[in-house]
C-alpha cells in the first residue's frame, strides 16, 4: 500500500472541501505572517530613526504626552512648544551643544508637509548633512527651502522649483545627500522664517542636546531642567518609552493573528472530523487487510500535516504581500495618528519563516489529533458495517 498515494489522494478527494479548508489556513497564517511583520519592521524602524538623530539628550515641552514622543523620532509635527528664552539659556550651560527644532505642518502642492524651522549653520555641522544637488542655505535666503532626497523624488521636485507654504513663495535652492533617516523626507527653512510664517515667534518645538561628558550626564539633566520650563529625556530613555508604546499595539496585533489561527484550527478539526465520518468503510476495509491503528492513526494525522505544510507556504506569500501593500498605508494613518510616519514597510524575516511553517503544521496536526486518534479506535466490525 503506498501510504503517501492514499493520503494525497483523500486530500483531493473533496476538492471544494480541500481548497475551503487550505483557505482557512492560508488566511490565519496571512495574519500572523503580516501583523508580525509590520511589527517587527515598525520596532526596527523606530530603532533606526533614534540611533540616527544623533542626539544624547532631547530637551522637550514640559508636560509632553508620551504620543508626542513618538513626533520626535518620526520628525512629525510636535504640538507643544517650549520658549526661546529656555532655549538661551539652556544653551549657555557648559558642556552642551544644543540644536532647537520648530515643526509645523502646511500643504505643499495640496499635501500635508512637514516643516523644519532649523539654525542652519548649527544644523548642518550637527547632522553632518552633504548636498546631493544645489546649495546650502546663506544668510539672504530667507525664503528659501532644502528638502531631503526622497522628499524631492516623492514630490517631483528639483533645485530651482518654486513652491507655497502659508501664502508665501518659497524657492527649492538644494537637496540633501540621502542620510538613511527622517530628513530624507522633510523639508527645511530657516528658524526665524518658520517662526514668522507661522505665527510661532519666540517659541521651538524641542531641542536636540550632546553631551561632553556622559559621565556627567544627571548633572547635566538637572541642570536644564533648572534652567527651563522643561523635561528631559535621554536617546535610550525616549527610545524605551516609544518601543512600549509600540509593544501596546503589538498585542493588540497578535491577538488578532490568534484568534485567526483558532478560526483556522476549528477549520482543520471539521474538515477531519468529516472526513472520518465518511471514510469509516474505507477505514474498515483498510482495518480488515491488516492495516494496524496506528497506521490509521499516521495516515489522518500527516493529512492534517499536508493542510498545515499548503497553508503556511500560501500563508507566508499572501501575508508577507498583503504586509507590502499595507505598510504605506498603516504609516500614513498610523494607529489613531499614533505611528503616523513611522515606515512599516515588510521585511523578508528567515526566522518569520521558519516559525510560520512550524506553526502551520504543528496547529494542523494538533488540530487533527483528535479526527485521527477516533480513526484509529474504529474496529473492522463497527467500521465496514456503517452504511
Amino acid at each position: 500500500m503506498n501510504t503517501f498515494k492514499l493520503i494525497t489522494r483523500n486530500l483531493f478527494r473533496k476538492k471544494f472541501r480541500f481548497l475551503f479548508t487550505l483557505l482557512g489556513i492560508t488566511i490565519g497564517m496571512a495574519s500572523f505572517v503580516a501583523l508580525f511583520s509590520l511589527s517587527g519592521s515598525m520596532r526596527a524602524e523606530v530603532t533606526r530613526q533614534s540611533h540616527a538623530m544623533g542626539a544624547n539628550l532631547m530637551v522637550m515641552p514640559d508636560g509632553i504626552c508620551v504620543f508626542n514622543q513618538i513626533a520626535l523620532l518620526t520628525g512629525e509635527r510636535v504640538s507643544e512648544t517650549i520658549q526661546i528664552e529656555d532655549f538661551y539659556a539652556i544653551r549657555a550651560l557648559e558642556g552642551l551643544s544644543v540644536i532647537p527644532h520648530l515643526t509645523q505642518t502646511a500643504a505643499v502642492r495640496d499635501r500635508e508637509t512637514v516643516i523644519n524651522g532649523i539654525l542652519p549653520q548649527e544644523t548642518w555641522d550637527f547632522r553632518n548633512w552633504r548636498m546631493l544637488a544645489g546649495e546650502y542655505f546663506s544668510a539672504r535666503d530667507e525664503h528659501a527651502v532644502i528638502i531631503g532626497s526622497n522628499f524631492a523624488q516623492m514630490r517631483d521636485l528639483g533645485v530651482g522649483d518654486e513652491v507655497t507654504i502659508r501664502g508665501s513663495e518659497f524657492t527649492i535652492i538644494g537637496i540633501l545627500a540621502v542620510t538613511h533617516s527622517n530628513d530624507d523626507s522633510a523639508m527645511f527653512m530657516p528658524l526665524s522664517t518658520a517662526q514668522t510664517i507661522f505665527g510661532r515667534e519666540g517659541l521651538i518645538s524641542y531641542m536636540s542636546v550632546v553631551v561632553d561628558d556622559l559621565s556627567r550626564m544627571d548633572e547635566h539633566i538637572a541642570a536644564i531642567i533648572e534652567a527651563g520650563t522643561v523635561q528631559t529625556s535621554t536617546d535610550e530613555q525616549l527610545l524605551s518609552s516609544v518601543l512600549a508604546i509600540i509593544g501596546s499595539v503589538n498585542i493588540t496585533l497578535q491577538v488578532v493573528a490568534a484568534v485567526a489561527l483558532v478560526a483556522a484550527a476549528f477549520g482543520t478539526i471539521n474538515t477531519m472530523m468529516t472526513a472520518v465520518y465518511e471514510r469509516r468503510r474505507e477505514i474498515g476495509i483498510l482495518r480488515a487487510i491488516g492495516c494496524k491503528r496506528r497506521t490509521i492513526f499516521k495516515n489522518f494525522l500527516l493529512e492534517s500535516g499536508l493542510y498545515g505544510l499548503f497553508g503556511g507556504v500560501l500563508g507566508i506569500i499572501v501575508g508577507l504581500a498583503a504586509a507590502f501593500f499595507a505598510g504605506d498605508f498603516i504609516s500614513r494613518i498610523g494607529a489613531n495618528e499614533l505611528m503616523k510616519g513611522v515606515t512599516t514597510e515588510a521585511t523578508l524575516d528567515i526566522n518569520l519563516v521558519l516559525a510560520t511553517i512550524g506553526v502551520s503544521l504543528v496547529l494542523s496536526m494538533f488540530s487533527g489529533f483528535i479526527p485521527a486518534f477516533k480513526a484509529s479506535k474504529l474496529t473492522p466490525t463497527e467500521a465496514m458495517g456503517y452504511e
